[in-house]
C-alpha cells in the first residue's frame, strides 16, 4: 500500500532475525499491513537494545537463537531498558522450557514461525492491546511439562561450557572460583541425568532449559 494511504500513526516494529531471507520476507509481509511499519531490522542479539533506543518500536519480534546475545536474554534487557516496547518471541523452537523462560523475561507472546502472517499480525495487535498471546499447541504442551530444575548459576555454567571451555575459563567468565564452577556443573549433570557437562548442556538445550 502506498505510504500516503497508511494511518497517521503506524505500529512501529523491530524485527530481530539472523537469517536474511526469513527477515526480508517477514519485513515485506508485515509492511503490507496498512498500520504496520518495520522501523528496525537486527541480525544479532547484542544489537537489539541499541536499535530499540534509536527506533523506539512499539513491539519487538525476536528469534531465540541469534548471534551474540540470545533472544530470551535480549527480551529481558528490552523490558528493563525500553519498557514501552512489547516483546513477542517468534521462533522455530516450540519447546515448553523456552516458553517458560520467555514469560519470565517479560515477553508478551510466543509464536512459532510456521503460522500464517495474518495470525502474526493479529498477535501483534493483541499484545499491543495488553493481551498475552501463546501458540495454542505449545501452551497445551507446557501444561504437562516439568519446569526447569536448573538454578541460574547452573545454567550460566552450562552455557559457558560451549566451544570446549575449561573449568578455569568458565570461572574467569563468571567471576567464580573453580571449585564453585565444578559444584554447579556437577549439580547440573545430576539434574539432567547425563554423564558429563557437554551431555548436560545438550540435554538442557533440547528441553528448552538453556
Amino acid at each position: 500500500m502506498p505510504e500516503d494511504h497508511r494511518p497517521a500513526v503506524s505500529v512501529r516494529i523491530l524485527l530481530a532475525e539472523d537469517l536474511g531471507t526469513t527477515r526480508s520476507a517477514l519485513a515485506l509481509l508485515l509492511g503490507m499491513e496498512p498500520d504496520f511499519e518495520v522501523v528496525a531490522q537486527v541480525t544479532a542479539g547484542d544489537g537489539i537494545v541499541d536499535a530499540a533506543h534509536l527506533s523506539r518500536p512499539d513491539v519487538a519480534l525476536l528469534d531465540i537463537e541469534l548471534p551474540g546475545r540470545g533472544g530470551l536474554d535480549a527480551a529481558a534487557d528490552l523490558r528493563a531498558e525500553v519498557p514501552d516496547c512489547r516483546v513477542l518471541i517468534l521462533t522455530t523452537l516450540g519447546r515448553p522450557g523456552y516458553l517458560g523462560r520467555a514469560m519470565e523475561a517479560g515477553a508478551s507472546g510466543y509464536l512459532v514461525k510456521d503460522g500464517p502472517v495474518g495470525d502474526l499480525a493479529k498477535a501483534i495487535r493483541r499484545v499491543l492491546g495488553g493481551e498475552t498471546v501463546i501458540d495454542p499447541a505449545l501452551a497445551a504442551a507446557a501444561l504437562g511439562a516439568a519446569p526447569s530444575p536448573l538454578a541460574p548459576r547452573e545454567r550460566d555454567a552450562l552455557n559457558a561450557s560451549a566451544a570446549g571451555a575449561t573449568v578455569a575459563d568458565i570461572a574467569v567468565k563468571l567471576s567464580l572460583s573453580e571449585s564453585t564452577v565444578r559444584d554447579h556443573l556437577s549439580s547440573a549433570i545430576g539434574k539432567t541425568g547425563t554423564r558429563n557437562r557437554m551431555e548436560a548442556m545438550r540435554a538442557a538445550r533440547q528441553r528448552g532449559w538453556l
